[in-house]
């Protein structure tokens, strides 16, 4: 299971002030300390229910699994929580966890570029979690109006710019040799596209249709080692097929 960073690092700036049942006296005097989770919802009940029964070691196994180190001060049930926070948050299933559904068509680049360039994303999240306005809104100006934002900000916020340049480029992270891939002209048919994916690699399997929107394919295709799904990622995400939208790669 792999674990984003943002995650890690709330896991492991709020392991010192847990909020628990046990801890609550602690919690009265503390008032700047919030409960993580809703201890009367039925999901998250019905989840401690499945972790109850697991020794301290299974507990601290799972969580360093998802790179989350079990402090050792903690309590047997602060830790059995930080499980079911990890898993709800990981799953989706925590208020205002809920994943937004992509849109169908973009209102700006720098909407497409948060939906279609993931450590674009990140590196935006950084400044938004600092309340960084300035920052965020030079971000979106070189986005939405590169040339006017150039002029403005290309002495006052250089560094910042060469960050954002870095971000936009970089291939997004390739987990496993699976990739889903939207944007090949339909007309290529699958045959076409096998031989097209197999230059980079030995393929174990392609599944493909044409998008109902606009005349391309898109579908999975899974290669037999990580390398060659890496290359591939590099060769063509991003690429201009011609067909008025770009070539989008994204491991599973």
């Amino acid at each position: 299971m792999k674990t984003s960073a943002g995650l890690i690092l709330s896991f492991l700036a709020s392991a010192t002030a847990w909020t628990s049942p046990s801890s609550m006296a602690r919690t009265r005097q503390q008032s700047a300390l919030k409960m993580a989770i809703d201890y009367n919802d039925p999901v998250v009940a019905e989840e401690f229910a499945k972790v109850q029964p697991m020794t301290w070691e299974e507990i601290e196994e799972e969580l360093n699994e998802s790179g989350i180190p079990a402090p050792p001060s903690m309590s047997d049930m602060d830790l059995k929580l930080m499980l079911v926070e990890m898993r709800l948050r990981l799953t989706g299933r925590l208020d205002g966890d809920k994943a937004k559904e992509r849109p169908t068509t973009f209102k700006s680049a720098f909407e497409e570029a948060i939906w279609t360039k993931p450590a674009f994303a990140e590196f935006y999240k950084i400044y938004e979690d600092r309340d960084d306005h300035n920052s965020m809104n030079v971000i979106k100006e070189m986005l939405n109006i590169p040339d006017i934002a150039q002029q403005r900000y290309s002495t006052s916020y250089a560094s910042l710019l060469e960050e954002l340049d870095f971000a936009l480029n970089a291939p997004p992270p390739v987990n496993s040799p699976t990739l889903l891939f939207s944007g090949f002209p339909s007309n290529m048919g699958e045959a076409a596209l096998k031989m097209t994916l197999e230059a980079l690699g030995e393929i174990e399997g392609l599944e493909c249709e044409e998008d109902e929107s606009f005349p391309i394919l898109r579908g999975t295709v899974t290669f037999a080692d990580i390398e060659s799904a890496k290359a591939c990622v590099a060769q063509y995400n991003g690429m201009d097929m011609g067909m008025g939208t770009l070539l989008e790669i994204t491991s599973v």
